[in-house]
């Protein structure tokens, strides 16, 4: 008899775990809940794996053939110092205002690892769009754990989600044209840094650098700062311009200007010789030349050198580039915003170089599409067609909706 008990109260436990199980998968399938929860989950398995095996420092580059990297053709400073861009114009000389001040839009907190979708739902708003970041996400970054969106893809849904829009970033900004075209009333979206959490660290000599985008809706000549909406931050915060010059440089002065197809005029006299695309990089290329000869302690100078010399397929002189800027030293999540280093390594043939740090940058940021393809790149250089498959596969499931160079590459080799 008494065992009959126990076996009875056994099998309600177990039916009452059972139920409890079913309703908690129940529970956390939906959305709302999974969103509040999910993130959590990650951030704690991220936590767990590396106090295990904590992130090192950026690796360096391997021993090549080639001398390290000195700018191309450029034997002294003083070459550099009288290199000039070429065939350039600049806007019309027209006085700036001391002071703008745009009408601020309902300002937009971020969810977890989504700034990018956040920055972009506000500064459409300020053209009358009606979303939110939710919905850009949705197509341009619908796995949580993406904790990186790309100039590209905030392009690709501006095109194909709000066409009655454009989108055009350039590199090489700087701070006389955010005010010259805030002062022409348009928005201006940066990609910059920010510190990061102390929970969300990586170890303990986690630098704590991320990226992170800002809305530019006005600025001050009296205060030296300029007015952002920040979705980390908070609605209005104020910048020094200083302050924000310092964390714009590792993204190469990179600025994303929204406007109408009517004003496309105006937008090209207010940037001048950097509408074209490649005289803006021409631009951006001697001036992080020269960045390099005059300090060339400078990691970012040499990183957005390299970045710059890739635009121009100049691989091998890009991977030196990006092998001082590693020497140097660089935040350990470079690799998770920016992936030139590993188009230049892999075009100039360093497959070794490219997999250490494809491999690096996996283990900062598990969930990086771009990571995953060019990882795929290398095992397929190497001969390892399963292994390229299986990081291709890897690229699409975290982002199925919108990247396509994953299946490109898929199509290539079948």
């Amino acid at each position: 008899m008494f065992k009959r008990v126990l076996s009875s109260k056994k099998g309600r436990i177990a039916i009452a775990l059972a139920g409890v199980i079913l309703l908690a998968v129940f529970v956390y399938r939906i959305p709302r809940v999974n969103s509040a929860i999910a993130w959590r989950m990650d951030k704690f398995g991220v936590y767990v794996r590396n106090l295990i095996n904590p992130i090192g420092p950026v690796p360096t580059a391997l021993p090549v053939t080639p001398q390290p990297a000195t700018p191309t053709n450029l034997p002294t400073q003083t070459a550099v110092a009288i290199v000039q861009p070429i065939a350039t114009s600049t806007p019309t000389s027209v006085p700036l205002p001391p002071q703008v001040s745009l009408a601020s839009p309902p300002y937009e907190q971020q969810t977890p690892n989504n700034c990018g979708p956040a920055t972009l739902s506000m500064a459409l708003h300020m053209f009358g769009w009606e979303g939110s970041q939710e919905v850009i996400a949705d197509v341009i970054k619908p796995v949580l754990q993406d904790r990186n969106v790309n100039p590209e893809e905030l392009r690709y849904f501006v095109r194909n989600e709000a066409g009655w829009l454009n989108l055009e970033y350039r590199v090489g900004g700087d701070i006389d044209l955010l005010k010259r075209l805030l002062a022409a009333n348009y928005p201006v979206i940066i990609e910059g840094t920010t510190s990061l959490d102390p929970n969300d660290a990586l170890g303990s000599n986690d630098d704590l650098w991320a990226a992170h985008y800002l809305l530019l809706t006005g600025y001050d000549d009296a205060t030296q700062t300029f007015t952002v909406q920040d979705s980390y931050h908070g609605a209005d915060q104020q910048v020094a311009y200083s302050q924000l010059e310092t964390d714009w440089k590792p993204f190469n002065y990179l600025y994303l200007i929204i406007y109408l197809p009517q004003q496309e005029q105006e937008i090209k006299d207010l940037l001048a010789s950097n509408w074209d695309p490649n005289l803006n990089r021409q631009i951006e290329l001697d001036a992080t030349r020269a960045e390099t000869v005059n300090d060339p302690s400078d990691a970012f100078a040499w990183f957005n050198y390299g970045s710059n010399l890739v635009y121009f397929d100049r691989y091998e002189e890009a991977a030196q580039a990006f092998d001082k800027a590693r020497e140097i030293g660089l935040p350990l999540r470079m690799f998770r915003y920016q992936f030139s280093p590993f188009i230049a390594y892999f075009q100039s043939g360093r497959v070794d170089d490219l997999l250490i740090l494809t491999d690096y940058a996996r283990g900062v940021t598990e969930m990086s599409e771009e990571a995953w393809l060019w990882y795929g790149w290398g095992l397929y250089s190497q001969g390892d067609f399963d292994g390229a498959l299986k990081a291709w596969n890897k690229a699409i499931a975290i982002n199925p909706s919108s990247y396509v160079d994953a299946r490109l590459a898929l199509q290539y080799v079948q």
